[in-house]
């Protein structure tokens, strides 16, 4: 008998369970349901009918009411749309559950892309001491955002993960309580969540989930690879935003920063102190009892009696543990020796900290910050910097190199972003103080666009008194031109004598940080990834010139159009032109959920960016690289994609389009993050001023997926045009990379459905612009199912596909919804039809966001 493929494994285990749970689900009593769980999935009918027969989502509802709803007055069908959505984000969560459960019976824990894979062909290829001697320096660095790509309340996730063990476990009686606890437990947080909220959101994911599978990760590579050694270096680190992410974000203060990073080192200390509590029941040996009372006593103190006093250093601590590991070995047969070792891991990785706090703000606010300065510095007497607004490049940088030691102080500023920005500094000096130098030591400039920006933020630490600091500063390059550019940028810095010293004082490592979301945005999906590829390239050669070790930092988003996708790929397709030292990738929303939700969730894809590396590093350091023809054919697509992407984003309507036909403006209504929707505060949109998540998930609501496609077809069509199509061919054939942004674009056209708003064809004001996007789409899926030989997207994943398709069915009644209140709204609002029910509508949108925002999940 065969083995069962991915997709029987998927049916069985996923679908057909969907189907059985789903159906318990529907007949549950709830209070003031009614007669909804029956009128749910005939609803569902009509919508699938109504599109095959080219309805509009008004026709499709109007259908409905006459069929089933005759006699309801318009109050009574606007509370059964209301009942709508609360039932289908339900019954999403029932599915992200049943998928969880699954999770280890779909993929294969152990096979590809694992650590026991390298592992085992390290071994079968000789290469086990280069094996060790590359883990001993690489490192997978996961930095958990909260960009609000998806929110669930906390009580919420409590039932994710109840119900996804009672699947796993297969308890009917106790799945049936959970799914009517879920029917009765609220989804929609009346208020937005503070930047403190998010990050206590988010800890638990690090106590939870990350704490115990680092440790497995590198116990399995002390054991297995080091052969029972002690390991002196974490292949795992993390990094964390919420608290230190200023850009954008008003409400991140110095004191939301400085409690965040307490509520850190206080959760790590607890994952200490329970870990050591267990300890102490089985180390009840001579000699090792008292030492193992000892630290869980400190511990206890740092933790329960403490307002921030640490009764054992990290020193003390890893000293305690040395101890203790040695009297067992020597004298105790090594009992229990897997478990020290594993605790001493962690605090490899953790340290005191758990996770890097990052700090973040935008160089346009710097622009503010240092006139600011000089102002002030004017008037206390030093003109040295005073026509340092009219400077060029190389004047300011210069000016910068030669700045005094002046003294300032944040609350000499008036200005908020001024005070604020200065007083961040100011307080990653202070966590350093209690956390330890890895609990905040990085400074990152988004929207960095110069050397001088990087060099502001240098001014500003030694104004601030703070001379050479132990912090890097990491420039962050999103548009397309500023990708183009960095590598002069770097060039310029390598170059500063200032900035040069303060590279040596940090053992001559660079961080850059590259933005996708922002990239897309900025110049489409295909001219984004392979802009960033380039500029990888560009600064690697950069980086060695001057003897630099340089890292890169991937700010990915969930979806393909925002970087996400089958991120691993990314990494594996990178030859020897981009420097392999570390993987950075922030993580965050539905990623952080669907990728690193659950224990066995979370280790597979950390092993598979691990892996991803050692690939590189190991085993692929010959791997053929792209051509110089390869590279021009990559060249003329990215260009050909652009001007096409161009041309869409400058067409009258883009804007328009997106503020009237789309959920854009809704947001921010919808309480899933702290952050505003856009940079500014103007009532007009501004294209430059939108955010990378909802402008990316205003596309996705409208099942159209724009940045995930738009231009590719245009660029593959050009080829196939020009008799010229085997050179693509053969790029499709030969690079793993363009192969990866193939696949993941196969995605975002998976998740388009246009019958959802084909109506939107006979618009007079947007109809043209409609079909642009449609024909665009057309021409994309064709050109990717040929050049990939595939008979429909997504083949060579069926389970992915089927798993995307269940989610799209799930969600359709509620974009149905959302799409007939749109239409009720704009008829309001071009009077032809009264208003009073206008605030209504607007709720219906916003809370139709959230299913579909979360349905989303496996986009990663």
């Amino acid at each position: 008998m065969y083995p069962a493929t991915r997709i029987e494994r998927f049916n069985e285990n996923v679908q057909l369970k969907y189907q059985l749970f789903n159906s318990i689900f529907m007949t549950l009593p709830f209070d003031a349901i009614g007669n909804t769980g029956v009128l749910l999935p005939l609803f569902s009918e009509i919508c699938d009918d109504g599109y095959e027969n080219n309805k509009s989502p008004q026709q499709i509802f109007d259908d409905f009411s006459e069929k089933y709803l005759q006699g309801y007055p318009e109050s009574q069908k606007i509370d059964l749309m209301f009942r709508f959505i609360q039932y289908v984000e339900r019954q999403v969560v029932l599915f992200d559950a049943i998928e969880d459960a699954a999770f280890d019976t779909l993929n294969n824990l152990e096979g590809r892309g694992s650590l026991r894979e390298s592992r085992e062909k390290a071994e079968s290829q000789g290469l086990t001491e280069e094996l060790k001697t590359f883990l001993q320096e690489y490192q997978v660095r996961t930095v958990l955002t909260a960009h609000p790509t998806q929110f669930y309340p906390g009580a919420v996730l409590g039932i994710i993960t109840d119900l996804t063990a009672a699947i796993r476990d297969n308890n009917l009686s106790q799945i049936k309580t959970l799914l009517a606890q879920l029917g009765k437990t609220p989804f929609i947080k009346q208020e937005k969540p503070t930047p403190y909220d998010e990050a206590v959101s988010l800890v638990w994911y690090l106590e939870n989930v990350f704490y115990p599978t680092a440790g497995d990760m590198l116990s399995y590579i002390q054991d297995t690879i080091y052969k029972g050694d002690p390991i002196n270096h974490g292949a795992l680190s993390f990094g964390f935003w919420p608290g230190g992410d200023r850009d954008g974000n008003p409400f991140v203060t110095t004191d939301i920063t400085l409690k965040v990073a307490d509520r850190l080192r206080t959760s790590i200390l607890k994952c200490y102190y329970t870990d050591v509590k267990k300890l102490k029941r089985k180390l009840t040996f001579t000699g090792v009892e008292p030492l193992v009372t000892d630290i869980e006593q400190r511990l206890y103190r740092s933790v329960f009696y403490s307002d921030g006093d640490i009764y054992i250093s990290l020193q003390e601590f890893q000293s305690g543990l040395a101890a203790i590991r040695k009297i067992i070995i020597d004298h105790h047969q090594s009992l229990y020796l897997d478990e020290i070792d594993t605790l001493i891991n962690k605090t490899l990785v953790f340290g005191y900290y758990f996770a890097s706090l990052d700090i973040r703000q935008n160089s346009h606010i710097h622009d503010t910050v240092f006139n600011d300065i000089i102002t002030k510095l004017i008037s206390r007497g030093d003109a040295t910097l005073k026509d340092y607004a009219t400077f060029n490049e190389e004047e300011k940088l210069q000016a910068l190199e030669k700045i005094k030691n002046n003294s300032i102080e944040a609350s000499w500023f008036e200005n908020n972003n001024t005070r604020f920005t200065l007083e961040s500094i100011t307080a990653m000096k202070t966590i350093q103080e209690k956390n330890g130098e890895n609990g905040c030591n990085r400074y990152i400039i988004s929207n960095n666009e110069s050397a001088h920006n990087v060099l502001e933020v240098l001014a500003m630490f030694e104004l601030l008194g703070w001379q050479n600091p132990t912090a890097d500063i990491v420039p962050l390059f999103e548009t397309v031109d500023d990708l183009k550019d960095a590598h002069k940028v770097m060039q310029s810095l390598y170059e500063n004598k200032k900035y040069a010293t303060h590279l040596k004082a940090r053992g001559n490592k660079q961080t850059i940080m590259l933005g996708f979301s922002d990239g897309t945005k900025d110049g489409g999906y295909l001219m984004a990834n392979w802009s960033i590829y380039k500029a990888k390239e560009s600064l690697t050669l950069m980086a060695r010139e001057y003897g630099i070790k340089v890292i890169f930092f991937d700010g990915r988003g969930g979806p393909p159009a925002r970087g996400g996708g089958k991120t691993h790929k990314f990494y594996a397709s990178q030859g020897q032109t981009i420097e392999n030292n570390e993987i950075q990738i922030t993580i965050q929303g539905q990623t952080i959920s669907s990728n690193f939700g659950t224990l066995d969730s979370c280790r597979y894809n950390l092993e598979n960016l691990l892996s991803a590396g050692i690939t590189n590093g190991v085993f692929n350091k010959d791997k053929k690289q792209l051509t110089q023809p390869q590279r021009d054919v990559f060249d003329e697509l990215a260009k050909l994609s652009y001007e096409k992407y161009a041309a869409f984003k400058a067409h009258p309507k883009f804007l328009p389009y997106l503020e009237h036909m789309s959920t854009l403006n809704y947001y921010a209504k919808t309480n899933i993050g702290s952050r505003p929707s856009k940079r500014s505060k103007s009532a007009e949109l501004d294209f430059n001023d939108l955010r990378a998540i909802p402008f990316v998930g205003s596309w996705s609501q409208l099942k159209q997926n724009v940045p995930g496609f738009y231009g590719l077809g245009h660029a593959l069509k050009h080829f196939e045009e020009n008799d010229e199509w085997d050179k693509v061919a053969d790029l499709y054939e030969d690079s793993l990379f363009f192969r990866t942004l193939v696949e993941n674009s196969m995605m975002s056209l998976t998740k388009s459905f246009f019958p959802l708003t084909a109506y939107m064809r006979d618009d007079k004001e947007f109809g043209e612009f409609w079909q642009i996007i449609y024909e665009e789409f057309k021409e994309t899926n064709r050109l990717l199912l040929k050049i990939s030989g595939y008979k429909k997207l997504m083949e060579n994943y069926p389970d992915g596909r089927a798993s995307v398709k269940i989610r799209e069915q799930i969600v359709r009644p509620l974009l149905t919804i959302q799409q007939y209140a749109l239409n009720k709204i704009r008829e309001m609002k071009n009077g032809n039809e009264p208003d009073t029910l206008l605030e209504v509508y607007e709720k219906i949108v916003t809370r139709s966001l959230f299913g579909n925002i979360n349905a989303s999940r496996n986009s990663a």
